[in-house]
């Protein structure tokens, strides 16, 4: 009985036909792949299932991407990769084109950035935009500053806080920068990867797939859950990165499964057929 009330509850699961799959804390942490995680994309094509590596990591392009998961041993060509700083590109493209943006972010960031058209200021200008930037230097926060103070648009790659290191380690994420500049100006940002729903809508869209039929997996509740919530899709929230129990356990609105790693995905989806 318990076995057939398990299997009814995976049915959701059945339904799904393109994974969105977060990387940092959930596949892999730093260069340690966790078990399990390269095993699940070849279970999930050999089950007639799609994947899209997605990240709310903005300091690497989404060719680097590329070049990472295939080093640690992924399957990953480049329509397996979608990036917030992808996203944010075609927001600025489509939003605010023509105008000039004052970045803060990587090298790898702007370049992204650049690949959609977007023109970048190194002084005043009507829109700003930050990433996680692991190359910050006070200069662009001053530029940013003196822009937001003056009525410039405020956009943001992901409202992530920390980035997961190993050791039990973070760095300050895109989430902490904006705080920074939300301090010195009062101005809030527009974040546009996870949680926001437009990347999953977008993807779907691309796929032809309702968005019931796209399942969202990650390790933070307030981004990779949250997308899925928000955007109708189904969430599979692992505890192998920064989410506990505990914190599950604490929230009105749950995950519709929580898994250990995954590990115990893989097993289901291998199950299920």
């Amino acid at each position: 009985m318990k076995r057939e009330t398990e299997y009814e509850n995976r049915q959701r699961l059945l339904g799904c036909k393109l994974f969105l799959l977060d990387m940092d804390g959930t596949l892999y942490l730093g260069d340690e792949v966790f078990p399990g995680a390269i095993e699940l994309m070849h279970t999930l094509e050999k089950t007639g299932r799609h994947y899209i590596y997605l990240t709310n990591n903005s300091s690497r392009a989404g060719s680097d991407y590329i070049v990472r998961l295939q080093r640690l041993g992924f399957p990953c060509e480049e329509e397996n990769v979608f990036t917030a700083g992808m996203a944010t590109g075609l927001y600025l493209q489509q939003q605010h084109p023509g105008e000039k943006v004052c970045v803060v972010g990587t090298k790898a960031f702007r370049k992204e950035l650049e690949s959609y058209g977007v023109e970048i200021a190194e002084s005043k200008a009507p829109v700003v935009c930050v990433g996680f930037d692991t190359e910050l230097v006070y200069r662009e926060l001053e530029c940013a500053v003196d822009c937001l103070r003056n009525g410039a648009s405020f956009i943001a790659a992901n409202p992530d806080w920390v980035c997961p290191m190993p050791a039990g380690k973070v760095l300050p994420d895109c989430g902490s920068i904006c705080a920074l500049l939300t301090a010195a100006t009062g101005k809030k940002p527009v974040y546009i990867g996870k949680p926001n729903r437009s990347m999953v809508d977008l993807l779907a869209e691309q796929r032809g797939l309702r968005n019931q039929q796209i399942c969202c997996v990650g390790d933070r509740l307030y981004t990779d859950i949250a997308v899925a919530q928000n955007a109708g899709a189904v969430s599979v929230c692992v505890l192998s990165g920064e989410t506990t129990r505990e914190m599950v356990d604490a929230q009105e609105r749950k995950p519709d499964y929580v898994l250990p790693s995954v590990r115990e995905l893989e097993e289901w989806i291998r199950d299920m057929g």
